[in-house]
C-alpha cells in the first residue's frame, strides 16, 4: 500500500493485463484521512479494448504509516457525473 497520497493509484493488473487503467486523479484532501477522485477505464475482455471513462471517489485512512482504502463511491455514468457537478455548482454558488 502507499505511504503518501501521491502514491495512491487504482491501476490494477490481472494475468498480465491492466484491467483498471488510471487516467488521472485529483487529491481532494490530505492528512490522516485522504480523499481522491479518479478518472479511469476498465478493460473489456470480450472487445479486447478499454471502455469509456469512468469516475470514482475513494477515501483512505493512514494507519501504521500506510494508506488503506476505507470507502468508495463509483459514479455510474457521464450523465451522473454532470448531475453531481451541477448540484455542487448550485450549492456553492458557482
Amino acid at each position: 500500500m502507499a505511504e503518501t497520497v501521491d502514491e495512491l493509484t487504482i491501476d490494477y493488473t490481472e494475468d498480465g493485463i491492466k484491467v483498471v487503467k488510471e487516467l488521472d486523479k485529483e487529491i481532494l484532501s490530505k492528512g490522516a484521512w485522504a480523499t481522491v477522485i479518479y478518472r479511469y477505464q476498465d478493460w473489456d475482455r470480450k472487445k479486447e479494448e478499454y471502455g469509456p471513462d469512468r469516475y470514482t471517489i475513494r477515501r483512505y485512512q493512514k494507519r501504521n504509516g500506510e494508506y488503506q482504502q476505507r470507502s468508495k463511491f463509483n459514479i455510474s455514468s457521464r450523465d451522473q457525473a454532470k448531475n453531481i457537478i451541477a448540484a455542487l455548482q448550485k450549492w456553492t454558488g458557482e
